[in-house]
C-alpha cells in the first residue's frame, strides 16, 4: 500500500511531502495507523549525514504509537483495534545469543533500525514520520491506555534509552544519581530515576531549567559552568547517566563517581572522546555506554511509566512543521520532545 510520508531526499536537505510504499501484511505482521511519532536528535543526525552515508530517501522516525488496523493470519498477541508502539528496532535474528537473551537490540547479525536498515526481506526500512506502518508482530509493543498516546510516543526511544541503564545499574532507594543534560533524553531520565526512588541530581551548563528540573522530580540541580560544582560533588555518585550528545570533560565527570561507580554514556556525539585510565583506576570506576532495550523490557518500561504516570513533556506540531522543529531542536528550543500529529498526513 501507498501511504503519504515526510521523507528527506538527500543528506542535509529538507524533508517534503512524499509517498512510499508499504509491505504487504504477511502471517506474523501487524499494520498500524500511526497517531503520533516524537523527534529524537538521532533522526537529525540521520538525515544530516552525521553518521555516514544513508539509504536516502530517508523517512526517519522511531518513536512511534498508534492503533493496530490489521493483523497477519499467526498473530495472536495484537488485535484490531489495540493501541500500540514501535521503537528503534523492528527485527533481528532471533537466534544469536543476545537475541535468546532478550538484548534483541544487540543482535551478533544485526539488529534492524526502524529507518535507513535493511530489513531481513531486502527493502530499506522506513520510519514513523507516515501514516502507517507494517511490522513484525515480536517488535510490537502494548501502549497502556492510562498513559497520553502523544507523552507515550517518546517513551519507545527516549524512555527505554534511559530506563535501560537506570535498570542494569540499580538506580533506587539509597542511590544517588546523577542525569548530565536536562533534554529529550535528560528529562525522561530524570523522571524514571525519581520514581524508581533514587536521589536525583541533574547536571546542566547552566541553572536556567533548575525550576523544570526540581518540577520533574530532581532532588538537586548544578551548574557544570560553574568550577565549584565538580569540587562540590567530587565521590558523591554511585551512578552517572550522561544523555547529552556532544563533548565533555570525562575525567571531570569520572571523578563525581563514588568507588565502584558508574558513568553511562546514552548520547551519541559525532566525535571520539577521550579519558585518562587513572580517573577509573583511583576509585574502581567504571565507564560503560548503553542504548535502548531488548522487547522484554521495552514493555517492562512502558507499564513501569503507566503505574508511575509517566509520559514525556512534548509539544505537539503538524507533520508540515517538522523542518522548523529540527532549527528548533538544534537551537534546543524545546522542552522536551517534539511529536508529529501524523493524522496531519492523511
Amino acid at each position: 500500500m501507498r501511504v503519504n510520508a515526510y521523507a528527506a531526499p538527500a543528506a542535509g536537505h529538507p524533508l517534503a511531502l512524499t509517498t512510499i510504499e508499504r509491505r504487504d501484511v504477511g502471517p506474523n505482521d501487524v499494520l498500524i495507523e500511526i497517531q503520533y511519532a516524537g523527534i529524537c536528535h538521532s533522526d537529525i543526525h540521520t538525515v544530516n549525514g552525521d553518521w555516514g552515508p544513508q539509504p536516502f530517501p530517508v523517512v526517519p522516525g522511531h518513536e512511534i504509537v498508534g492503533i493496530v488496523t490489521e493483523v497477519g493470519s499467526a498473530v495472536t498477541k495484537h488485535h484490531v483495534g489495540d493501541r500500540v508502539g514501535v521503537g528503534c528496532m523492528v527485527n533481528s535474528c532471533g537466534e544469536c545469543t543476545n537475541c535468546l537473551g532478550g538484548d534483541e537490540q544487540y543482535c551478533l547479525n544485526g539488529m534492524v533500525p526502524t529507518y535507513a536498515g535493511t530489513d531481513r526481506d531486502g527493502t530499506t526500512t522506513q520510519g514513523g514520520y507516515s501514516t502507517h506502518v507494517v511490522v513484525d508482530a515480536d517488535y510490537v509493543l502494548s501502549v497502556p491506555e492510562s498513559l497520553d498516546a502523544a507523552a507515550a510516543a517518546p517513551l519507545l526511544c527516549a524512555g527505554i534509552t534511559t530506563y535501560a541503564p537506570l535498570r542494569r545499574w540499580g538506580a533506587g532507594p539509597g542511590k544517588k544519581v546523577a542525569v548530565v543534560g536536562l533534554g529529550g533524553l535528560g528529562h525522561m531520565a530524570v523522571k524514571i530515576a525519581h520514581a524508581l526512588g533514587a536521589e536525583v541530581t541533574v547536571l546542566s551548563q547552566s541553572l536556567k531549567k533548575q525550576e523544570d528540573g526540581l518540577r520533574l522530580g530532581a532532588d538537586h540541580y548544578h551548574a557544570t559552568s560553574d568550577p565549584d560544582t565538580f569540587k562540590q560533588l567530587a565521590s558523591r555518585f554511585d551512578l552517572i547517566v550522561n544523555t547529552v550528545s556532544a563533548s565533555i570533560d570525562l575525567n571531570a565527570y569520572l571523578g563525581l563517581l563514588a568507588v565502584d561507580g558508574t558513568l553511562v554514556n546514552v548520547g551519541a556525539p559525532a566525535e571520539p572522546l577521550s579519558l585518562h585510565v587513572m580517573s577509573l583506576i583511583g576509585a574502581r570506576r567504571s565507564f560503560a555506554g548503553s542504548m535502548i532495550g531488548g522487547i522484554a523490557l521495552t514493555q517492562e518500561m512502558l507499564d513501569f511509566c503507566a503505574e508511575h504516570n509517566i509520559g514525556a513533556e512534548v509539544e505537539v506540531i503538524s507533520a508540515d512543521k517538522v523542518n522548523e522543529a529540527y532549527e528548533r531542536v538544534l537551537a534546543s528550543d524545546v522542552r522536551y520532545r517534539f511529536v508529529i500529529d501524523t493524522r496531519t498526513l492523511a
